[in-house]
């Protein structure tokens, strides 16, 4: 997709699609024009696009009720009298945010995709900070664009060419030049990951994940080494190494390192990801239904690879080391078993309770040889546990955290990105659930009970003092339903969120 600022008035925009965003609003928040307006109780629709051409060829439709501005709500009208436009779509948002200018310009591109437009252009709403407007605007475009029917034999290219973005006149250029910059750059990004996620297990293997990262390095400039089963020996790596060996795939040790010449000593940021290709559960094996979204389960490495593409092109002044643990886990008489203990690269020893909680296992050598490498400050991302979906469901990932000013950053991430995470504790008593009789602790709390708590807990032992935020993306990297914004299937989710976590530390 190729985008564009055009600097025009909405009615000399040559667009195949012009769409215009609107608010439902109560009288209160208009301004009183006249009696008869006044005296109305009902929400109106209010346009976020100025100008009397615009006012005096939506007049019918608005007027008529047809149209009531909720969130994604969308009414077309064709050969509008005074445009240059072929048509305009009115996209409603429901709130006057960022995140809902992000889902309504998804839901225009899901709009025009089937229609066999190819080319749109979206006004950039007036009521918001010009530049997180364009930036979300061209963000949720990006997202609404992507398809996950790769493989299907009939399939039809429907992908969106051309974007332009149309700003009042009050609106720097500069602003919106650089929101469309940033926009594009973390939409492609946030694309590449769902990209990966959506491939299947027998195309995306440990050693092919490994082989996308090295290219998307190569392409934007960042260091990268992949390293195989020699390198999980000679690191000791015995908990990243117990998960692969019931599997014929070797597994994929993925480093990608960006260090820019203007950067501090330090912080130096570690990203860590679970990139585990497949999970069967191992020994533990999974039940049937559902186990071939499984391919998913190396959401949390597909984020970190899509956000070192996009801080490559971001370019912030720090340091930052990508460290993806790539696996497959599998059944078989070489695989792990329950009962087994296995010597994490940092000496702790581990009682492996159940072979399905492979995630954080492959995590603890992840975060240690990234302490390692000289990273300062951690965060990692894994669809660790089901626990956590029972908790927070399909609407708010779980976050962990043992640094109040490393959360900060975090939160502080949170209002640029618009994703949506939710705060779960990591309390020392907590530990008791995971202490082994036979070793230093066990990969399970032995008990239903606070799941993702006890996993956060178990990654805690391998962070040591360094400060750390844990993501648990399990119920949220793979859209079950289609929405008006979004396809069905991978998410991308922490991408934009992750990246903003690292700028933070510029500011």
């Amino acid at each position: 997709m190729q985008t564009k600022f055009i600097s025009a008035k909405p009615d000399r925009v040559t667009s195949g699609l012009l769409v215009i965003f609107a608010l439902d609003v109560k009288e209160k928040d208009i301004k009183e024009k006249d009696t008869k307006e006044k005296k109305q109780t009902q929400p109106v629709v209010k346009l976020l696009t100025g100008g009397s051409a615009l006012a005096k060829a939506t007049a019918a439709i608005l007027k008529s009720g047809e149209f009531a501005a909720g969130g994604c709500e969308t009414v077309l009208l064709h050969a509008p009298d005074g445009f240059k436009a072929e048509r305009i779509l009115l996209v409603g948002l429901g709130k006057l945010t960022t995140s809902e200018v992000r889902k309504a310009a998804g839901a225009a591109v899901r709009f025009a995709k089937p229609r066999k437009l190819r080319e749109l252009c979206i006004a950039v709403p007036e009521g918001l900070d010009p530049l997180a407007a364009t930036r979300a605007l061209v963000e949720g475009a990006y997202i609404g664009d992507f398809d996950p029917d790769t493989y299907r034999s009939d399939r039809k290219d429907q992908s969106i060419e051309q974007l332009g973005v149309m700003a009042s006149s009050g609106a720097k250029q500069s602003d919106i030049e650089a929101g469309l910059r940033d926009g594009a750059i973390l939409g492609e990004a946030q694309n590449f990951t769902r990209s990966l996620v959506n491939e299947p297990s027998n195309v995306l293997t440990p050693t092919v994940l490994g082989q996308r990262a090295s290219e998307m390095c190569r392409q934007f400039g960042l260091q990268c080494e992949v390293y195989g089963a020699e390198k999980l020996k000679e690191l000791k790596m015995g908990a990243f190494w117990g998960v692969t060996k019931g599997s014929e795939e070797p597994p994929a040790l993925i480093v990608m390192t960006y260090e820019p010449k203007n950067a501090p000593a330090t912080p130096v940021l570690g990203l860590v990801g679970k990139g585990i290709t497949f999970d069967t559960g191992g020994i533990s094996i999974k039940p049937a239904d559902g186990m071939e979204k499984m391919k998913y389960d190396m959401a949390g490495g597909a984020a970190m690879i899509g956000a070192m593409q996009a801080i490559a092109q971001l370019k912030p002044a720090v340091r930052v080391i990508g460290v993806v643990c790539a696996a497959e886990n599998m059944p078989s008489g070489s695989a792990m078993k329950p009962g087994d203990v296995q010597i994490a690269m940092s000496g702790k020893s581990i009682e492996i309770i159940n072979t399905d909680a492979e995630g954080r296992l492959v995590l603890a050598d992840g975060l240690a040889y990234a302490r390692q490498l000289g990273a300062t400050h951690l965060i990692d991302a894994a669809t660790l546990t089901g626990a956590c979906v029972v908790a927070l469901g399909m609407i708010n990932a779980g976050v962990f955290s043992n640094d109040e000013e490393t959360y900060r950053h975090f939160t502080a991430a949170l209002e640029t990105s618009g994703e949506r995470f939710w705060r779960l504790p990591v309390e020392d008593d907590y530990k008791e659930m995971i202490k082994s009789s036979i070793a230093d602790i066990m990969n399970t709390g032995g008990s239903r009970w606070g799941g993702a708590i006890t996993a956060a807990m178990f990654l805690k032992e391998f962070v040591d003092e360094t400060p750390w935020i844990h993501l648990d993306i399990a119920g949220m990297a793979w859209i079950e339903e289609q929405k008006p914004w979004i396809a069905k299937g991978p998410s991308g989710i922490a991408v934009r969120t992750i990246t903003e976590w690292v700028r933070s530390y510029t500011k």
